[in-house]
């Protein structure tokens, strides 16, 4: 019974593999299909939207704009340096005895060398005994200038003398010539002798004066050479003062420029002294920068792991291959664990403000010179004229020409060779 059932029922493969090929037929004319519907939908938007160019968005970078906060910042590497570390100078030809060693702490005020010059002391002695000279000179010059007046004073008060005995003389001819004894030819000689006193007395009081006042120049210049040379020898005893080198500040010794008892020339450097309780930092900075820096700007002294607050005190008015420098200075004390030379970061708050409209910086900003961007809407970038305001390391503040939430491709735009629209696909 069971071979006649065999034969009677059969199976469904043959079915099976009538439709697996006619399947097999239909998949490359619809896939056909698909790819021209494609381009169809591709050729309509790209003719109907009126796109000059078409490029894939994978290789461009969309961003929106943003209104949030706006911190425009450098980072700049700087070195610690003292703000105040005088070199010390030789003041004369000489020879020097040191009196500290190099690293040895030192206070202000405190005799750090001593140089031996003849040259120096011995003018200053020679100067000195002039001034001597000139006062003894004044004070005699002093004496005679008293006995001329002397003299002078005695000269006018004997032609006084003189008149008033010729008054007398005088009154004494007119009584006589009203009695009838004298005639009026002696009285009036003795008229013309009043008058001839009268005229010297007024003589020697104009000459006393006029000689007086000779007396005073004579005695003035003489003084005046005096200051003149006690001015010299004040300025001479300065440089032997100087021949003590004494420490401008305190702080510690950073380095010796000459030996133990070694002759220096006038001028030459001898030593410098380090304020270490007064540390800046020497920073450079791209040139690109420059024209954003202004002092007093706030800035952030990485020191370790922490965070130092100061400000710009400097800027170099300079440029040197392409480097700005400047002097960062903090608002407190220095940290402790700073040392001079040593390296550190800083960072330069160029802007900081709220609520700013803003794009993440790309190679539009070079590509356009910040002057256009592609907005992108419904696949097409168009290109839009924008204003561009402050910008830092990441942003770039936008002023114009955009609103918060449109999209724009920020970088990869160097395809579009400046057209007016740009569908992405």
């Amino acid at each position: 019974m069971n071979a006649p059932l065999s034969g009677i029922i059969r199976d469904t493969s043959g079915q099976d593999t009538a439709v697996e090929k006619q399947r097999r037929r239909w998949l490359p004319i619809a896939g056909g299909v698909l790819v021209a519907l494609v381009a169809v939908v591709w050729a309509w938007n790209f003719f109907f939207s009126g796109a000059h160019r078409s490029i894939a968005g994978d290789r461009l970078r969309i961003a929106k704009v943003a209104l949030a906060p706006f911190v425009s910042d450098l980072s700049a590497q700087g070195r610690v340096v003292a703000a105040v570390s005088p070199t010390l100078y030789a003041p004369a030809l000489g020879t020097v005895t040191l009196k500290v060693a190099a690293g040895q702490s030192v206070n202000q005020g405190q005799l750090l060398a001593t140089l031996d010059s003849p040259e120096v002391t011995n003018e200053y002695a020679r100067e000195d005994s002039n001034l001597q000279g000139l006062r003894a000179t004044l004070a005699q010059e002093g004496i005679d200038v008293e006995t001329s007046r002397l003299q002078n004073r005695q000269t006018v008060e004997l032609a006084k003398v003189g008149v008033e005995g010729a008054e007398r003389e005088l009154k004494r001819a007119q009584d006589a010539h009203q009695l009838g004894v004298l005639p009026v030819m002696e009285v009036d000689r003795r008229a013309d002798e009043l008058r001839v006193a009268q005229v010297k007395y007024a003589h020697s009081v104009e000459e006393n004066k006029l000689k007086n006042q000779s007396l005073d120049f004579q005695l003035q210049s003489r003084r005046l050479e005096v200051e003149r040379q006690k001015l010299n020898v004040d300025n001479l005893h300065r440089r032997v003062d100087e021949l003590n080198v004494i420490a401008p500040v305190s702080g510690v010794i950073g380095t010796l420029n000459i030996a133990q008892r070694a002759a220096v020339a006038a001028n030459a450097p001898l030593m410098t002294v380090v304020d270490l309780s007064r540390l800046e930092v020497d920073i450079q900075v791209p040139e690109t920068y420059a024209d954003s820096l202004g002092i007093g700007m706030p800035a952030e002294v990485l020191v370790g792991s922490k965070l130092v607050r100061g400000h710009l005190t400097a800027i170099s008015p300079e440029v040197n291959n392409n480097i700005v420098t400047g002097r960062v200075a903090f608002d407190d004390t220095a940290p402790p664990e700073l040392r001079q030379n040593q390296r550190i970061s800083v960072r330069i708050v160029l802007d900081q403000r709220d609520a700013v409209l803003q794009l993440p910086r790309g190679s539009f900003i070079d590509a356009g010179g910040g002057r256009y961007a592609y907005v992108v809407r419904d696949g097409l970038a168009t290109r839009t004229a924008i204003t561009v305001g402050a910008v830092a390391i990441d942003r770039v503040e936008i002023t114009a020409g955009l609103q918060a939430g449109d999209e724009v491709v920020v970088s990869g735009d160097d395809a579009f060779e400046s057209a007016p629209s740009v569908l992405i696909r």
